[in-house]
């Protein structure tokens, strides 16, 4: 079987340390190309994998053969090169947030169906083996109807994780658009939503920059959402967290309580109302400091290989773009904003 030629725009932190890696290790995969405006840092990437460096993206569509690309880039450049390389007749995997719009994540999606190509937005939030066994547990109806949750992911803020460090376009708004909401909290927006299979109704937050200083984008962020089960719950973005960063979520349910990523070592923990408890050893979700395989590039290549359309389609990254941007209009409003 002829391998899967990749093209990774943009060489930064979650391209060198996920993406590029990933593709690697995939026997399916050939890295062909890498684009980034900082020409040195795609050369380093092609010294490590092989393939050819370009200092755009619109150069590695003219000149190279490729299947698919993934799209590794400030946020403000997600929509234009998914959509370049869509309308090239290339598969695109692309970071969250997908879009900083509605239209152009509608945009993309129509890009994809039009060229006949799989558009897949990297929520590894779904793929993380703690939350592969927390949605089995779920559906599996133990714990019965979710009534109230909680959701949180934080740490201290990508100064430490970018390439860039404090002068990362993390914290310029014209190209993030968004801070901890687009970083973090469009993950959790994402896997709610996946985890109770319930889309969200309401939402209502307090969105700030409390701590951050000389950047106009979020550092953090408080909000209370409504399914449309009748669930309610709250969801929690920050890059404040410089000690003791979270990454956990629990649900509390009509026959008990899951909680998921609050001890190191027993990863999901179920307690239900007759006393039982059970504990479920199935492996740490990444992070900054410790990466796992994200478990994205796999899916990406399967669904290529396969000919099956990605389950964290462009649809999906949508839907998770609506309650982030919702959020943001609670906050601008204070009112709560249905979605």
């Amino acid at each position: 079987m002829n391998k899967i030629k990749v093209a990774v725009f943009g060489c930064g932190a979650i391209a060198q340390r996920r993406h590029i890696p990933e593709y690697a290790e995939n026997q399916h995969v050939e890295l062909v190309a890498f684009a980034d405006p900082n020409l040195e840092r795609a050369q380093e990437m092609v010294e490590l994998y092989g393939g050819k460096a370009y200092a755009s993206y619109e150069e590695i569509l003219a000149n190279e053969d490729i299947d698919a690309v993934s799209v590794c880039t400030p946020n403000y450049l997600h929509a234009p090169m998914t959509i370049a390389a869509a309308n090239a007749g290339k598969h695109v995997l692309v970071e969250k947030p997908m879009a900083c719009s509605i239209e152009e994540a509608e945009q993309m999606i129509e890009a994809a169906h039009k060229n006949n190509v799989y558009l897949m937005v990297g929520h590894n939030q779904r793929l993380m083996p703690p939350h592969v066994k927390a949605k089995e547990i779920l559906d599996s109806g133990k714990l019965g109807k979710v009534l109230t949750f909680r959701t949180s992911f934080g740490h201290p803020g990508p100064e430490g994780w970018s390439v860039d460090g404090a002068d990362s376009w993390f914290f310029r708004k014209e190209e993030a658009i968004m801070g901890a909401m687009g970083d973090l909290g469009v993950h959790k927006s994402d896997f709610i939503r996946y985890l109770l299979n319930d889309e969200v109704a309401d939402v209502a937050s307090f969105i700030g920059t409390l701590h951050k200083e000389g950047t106009e984008v979020d550092d953090n962020a408080t909000c209370l959402l409504r399914m449309k089960s009748g669930a309610i719950g709250t969801l929690v973005a920050s890059w404040t967290q410089y000690k003791g960063g979270d990454n956990s979520t629990i649900l509390w349910c009509e026959n008990g309580v899951m909680k998921i990523g609050t001890v190191e070592g027993n990863e999901v923990i179920v307690e239900l109302t007759d006393g039982t408890v059970e504990t479920y050893q199935v492996g740490m979700m990444s992070t900054n400091e410790k990466q796992v395989p994200s478990g994205v590039i796999d899916a990406f290549v399967e669904s290529i290989t396969t000919n099956t359309p990605p389950t964290i389609s462009g649809e999906e990254g949508l839907r998770a773009v609506k309650v982030i941007l919702g959020a943001f209009e609670s906050q601008k409003t204070g009112r709560v904003v249905q979605l």
